[in-house]
């Protein structure tokens, strides 16, 4: 039951890891319209996290070191996520 949870968390993570990845990357197209399916889904999924070191982290030289740190953050929470689950096994 447990290594079914830890599977599905981990997941989560890592699912969303990727859908911030593809955002950033997608920044760099400026041809891209934000507010067309199924980019707008995307920003707004990903905008709720990014927001909040967005307000922390201010651009440097137009450049956005924000999800650097949100990824990082990411990662680390899914490491103590798991491993508090897998205490619990």
């Amino acid at each position: 039951m447990i290594n079914n949870l830890i599977f599905v968390v981990n997941s989560f993570f890592q699912i969303y890891f990727w859908l911030i990845l593809v955002r950033c990357l997608l920044s760099f197209i400026p041809s891209i319209d934000w507010y067309k399916q199924p980019f707008t889904g995307l920003k707004d999924v990903t905008d709720l996290y990014l927001d909040i070191f967005r307000r922390i982290i201010p651009p440097v030289g137009g450049l956005d070191f924000s999800p650097i740190v949100a990824v990082i953050v990411l990662q680390i929470l899914n490491y103590l996520i798991i491993y508090i689950l897998f205490l619990l096994k």
